[in-house]
């Protein structure tokens, strides 16, 4: 008989089909987040879950799911904030997560926020669609040159590495870093990790963060950043939404403190206040970072084959993080 698999949210179809032939699939049908009681009832039930952002696995759930069937959560993504590690593994549950295969997409659109924010390209599309152009002047919606700007990264790990690729390679951009342990900067051409993350923010002209959610980076980035930060300056958020406290990010885009900002995660997403829609120095995207058929299929297919190896093969599964 073959062993059950509950996935919390639609994946695509060529997954679905590869994972048909190696369990019993049940599939929600709703984008939504999973409610906490499905996810016991899951945990009660199936031998392995795929779940994704916004499906809190919490201690709460774990505790109420008292002794789970489940064997194994494998996150569909690789930010993993969401699941209590901790209490999976009290519980003997095996989490695992999709690296690898999300960096390059999620790097393409830190550089596209880059781009749309610094170059006004929203503001630029709004004013088209609108009517009110009048054509071309010299003066007409001037932006942020990219090219040679110097670029800030916050966190210096495979996603952070390859935003600093494309910026220091493809734009010319001088890349300082900030990392919590030292990261070698081979590959890249002027650029070096600062000290502090002040020496970043007071430096650097577009600022990216891409650091993992935790207790620790919770409101990293918050009024005293945008107090340090070039007025000039440009801020983008490809990572978790509550490392930038969203109130202050707000205040500061208001008073023209920092320039601008290009957005992708949001601190109560998928909520994003009224406040932000309505200014216009910032670019609003809704978690976009991996959305690319190939990329979602990849990530599937990896988070299938962790399954796989630790049910079916009793191998320990090849990214796990627990």
């Amino acid at each position: 008989m073959k062993k059950k698999l509950f996935i919390t949210r639609p994946i695509p179809d060529k997954v679905i089909k590869k994972a048909e032939k190696y369990f019993t699939v049940t599939m929600r049908d709703s984008v939504l987040p999973t409610k906490n009681e499905e996810l016991v009832y899951a945990l009660q039930n199936f031998d392995a879950i795929i779940g994704a952002i916004g499906d809190q696995f919490s201690l709460g759930v774990f505790s109420t799911a008292k002794t789970p069937r489940t064997k194994i959560i494998s996150n569909f993504g690789v930010g993993y904030d969401h699941l209590d590690l901790n209490a999976a593994k009290d519980l003997k549950i095996k989490v695992t997560n999709t690296p690898d295969v999300v960096t390059n997409a999620t790097a393409d659109l830190a550089m596209a926020l880059i781009l749309m924010a610094s170059r006004r390209a929203v503001e630029g599309d709004r004013l088209v669609r609108s009517g009110d152009w009048k054509g071309w002047n010299p003066m007409q919606m001037l932006g942020t040159h990219v090219s040679g700007s110097t670029l800030g990264i916050i966190g210096m790990g495979r996603i952070g590495k390859a935003i600093a690729k494309r910026g220091n390679l493809g734009f010319e951009m001088p890349v300082l870093y900030y990392n919590r342990s030292e990261v070698s900067n081979e590959g890249l051409q002027n650029s070096h990790q600062v000290k502090s993350l002040d020496d970043l923010l007071i430096n650097a002209d577009i600022i990216v963060v891409s650091l993992p959610g935790s207790p620790e980076t919770h409101h990293l980035i918050d009024n005293k950043s945008f107090e340090k930060m070039k007025s000039s300056s440009i801020l983008i958020n490809i990572a978790r939404g509550e490392i930038v406290k969203e109130s202050d990010l707000i205040v500061a885009l208001k008073n023209k403190s920092i320039r601008g900002a290009g957005l992708d995660v949001y601190e109560f997403e998928p909520s994003v206040p009224k406040a932000l829609i309505d200014l216009e120095n910032v670019v609003l995207l809704p978690h976009l970072g991996t959305a690319a058929l190939s990329v979602r299929e990849k990530m599937g297919n990896l988070a299938l084959e962790n399954i796989i190896a630790f049910l079916l093969d009793q191998k320990e599964p090849p990214n796990l993080i627990n």
